[in-house]
């Protein structure tokens, strides 16, 4: 099951359905329901924040699930201990992402200890965000199954650039740590995912640009009005 998961996304697109708290589109079937439309779009896989929409996209969709649980909002934020993964996993997550760069992790496990708890406790396959090639590197070492630049700018190792961070890309493929390389992080259009496959990636995870109403609208209403 496992190595079939990770056979049906290479190439592919996976799409990221997540709302913010507090907007009208944050519940758990509304986000199954964008996975599921994204599926009829050609989504190869989907990744989703929160075990209520874990579940409910489990319930929605055929394609591997992405899951991941967002606590707090800086540092290590993304699934950032190992209750988290599990709950995930345990949750139906196909593969859990975690915060997988080499800061401190708030129940002071390391992220060997971490990837190797998930990998005892459950199914899924571990998703390690990355945000250098450092990282990357580490990540590996420690045991992922999947390196992403999801954390690429914003963790204080790279420059945030205005697209995805395709050098990063190129130099985390040129190693060539013998993971599958997903691209993540602002991949806004069809071009920019295409140099991202071009610059090594695995498969591409884009999220904003296909599944938050807000931020599309704002992008047009900033160009007709500037």
């Amino acid at each position: 099951m496992k190595l079939t998961t990770l056979d049906s996304l290479a190439g592919q697109l996976v799409v990221s359905a997540q709302a913010y708290p507090g907007e009208p589109m944050r519940d758990p079937r509304t986000t199954a329901q964008v996975a599921a439309s994204a599926v009829i779009g050609g989504a190869a896989g989907i990744r989703v924040q929160g075990i209520a929409d874990i579940q409910f996209t489990r319930a929605a969709v055929e394609v591997p699930v992405i899951g991941l649980w967002k606590d707090g909002h800086d540092g290590v934020f993304i699934t950032p201990t190992l209750r988290h993964a599990l709950a995930c996993a345990n949750a139906g997550a196909h593969m859990v992402a975690i915060d997988g760069t080499r800061r401190p992790r708030p129940d002071g496990l390391t992220l060997q200890e971490t990837i190797a708890g998930i990998h005892a406790g459950s199914n899924a396959l571990v998703m390690a965000d990355c945000g250098s090639l450092d990282d990357a590197v580490a990540a590996v070492e420690a045991g992922a199954d999947i390196i992403g630049t999801t954390l690429a700018g914003y963790t204080g190792e790279r420059e945030k650039t205005h697209g995805p961070d395709l050098e990063l890309l190129a130099a985390i493929a040129a190693v060539n740590l013998g993971k599958p390389l997903i691209a993540e992080g602002r991949i806004h259009t069809p071009a920019q995912a295409r140099a991202a496959l071009d610059a090594g990636a695995f498969a591409v995870v884009v999220g904003t640009a296909i599944t938050h109403p807000a931020t599309i609208t704002g992008w047009f209403k900033d160009a007709i009005t500037a």
